[in-house]
C-alpha cells in the first residue's frame, strides 16, 4: 500500500469519527447512527494492519453501544483484532459469537464446505448470501496466523459443544409452534450467548 493510500484510509476513519461525534451532539449526547457508520472503521483499520487502532475502536464501541450485538462480519473483524492483540480467550468467545450470528461465515473464510442444516433463518444476518462475498480469506498473508488458529479452534471441544448445542436448538425451533416449548428453546439459545459473557 502506498503512503497516499494509507493516508486516504486514515482520512476516511477520521471522517467517520467526526460524523459520529456530530451525530452524538445532534441527539443530545446519545448516538442514533441510523446510517450504521459505527460498523465501518474496523475494516479500514484491518486494511492498515493497525490492530491497536482497531482494538481501541472496539473498546470505544463496546462502551458506547453496549446493547448493540453487531453483525456477523463486524464480529469476525473483532475476532481477528482480539487474536492479533494476543487476547486469545476473548478471541475464542468472539469466534463463537460470530458462529452464533452466522453459521456460514467461518466456513467461507476457511474455504470449508458449507454446513447446511434445516433451520429457520429469521434474521437477514443468518443467510449464507450475507457472507458469500466475504472480503477476508485464509489465503491473505497477513491473516495466515489467524487462519491457522481459527482452523485449530474450530476442532476443539469448546467449539464443537457450542456449535452442536446451537444447531440442535435451531433445528428444533424450525418447526416448533408458538408455546411453552418454543419459548424454552429461545431462552436456551439466548443463554448460549449469555454464557459467553
Amino acid at each position: 500500500m502506498t503512503p497516499k493510500q494509507v493516508e486516504r484510509i486514515q482520512n476516511k476513519i477520521k471522517k467517520i469519527k467526526r460524523e459520529l461525534a456530530a451525530d452524538k451532539k445532534h441527539w443530545g449526547g446519545f448516538y442514533h447512527d441510523g446510517r450504521g457508520l459505527r460498523y465501518l472503521p474496523p475494516e479500514l483499520y484491518l486494511k492498515l494492519n493497525d490492530y491497536s487502532g482497531a482494538m481501541r475502536y472496539f473498546n470505544w464501541f463496546d462502551k458506547n453501544f453496549p446493547e448493540d450485538s453487531g453483525f456477523p462480519i463486524f464480529l469476525f473483524e473483532w475476532t481477528i483484532t482480539l487474536f492479533k492483540k494476543n487476547k486469545i480467550k476473548l478471541a475464542e468467545k468472539k469466534a463463537l459469537e460470530t458462529f452464533y450470528s452466522n453459521t456460514y461465515l467461518i466456513d467461507i473464510f476457511l474455504g470449508n464446505e458449507l454446513l447446511h442444516f434445516d433451520k429457520d433463518e429469521s434474521s437477514n444476518w443468518e443467510y449464507s448470501s450475507l457472507v458469500e462475498n466475504l472480503k477476508y480469506s485464509e489465503n491473505q498473508v497477513e491473516l495466515n496466523d489467524f487462519s491457522k488458529w481459527l482452523k485449530d479452534f474450530t476442532t476443539t471441544e469448546t467449539f464443537y459443544n457450542f456449535a452442536n448445542k446451537f444447531i440442535k436448538i435451531e433445528i428444533e425451533l424450525k418447526n416448533e409452534p408458538v408455546g411453552k416449548k418454543r419459548s424454552s428453546l429461545v431462552n436456551e439459545k439466548y443463554q448460549l450467548l449469555e454464557n459467553l459473557k
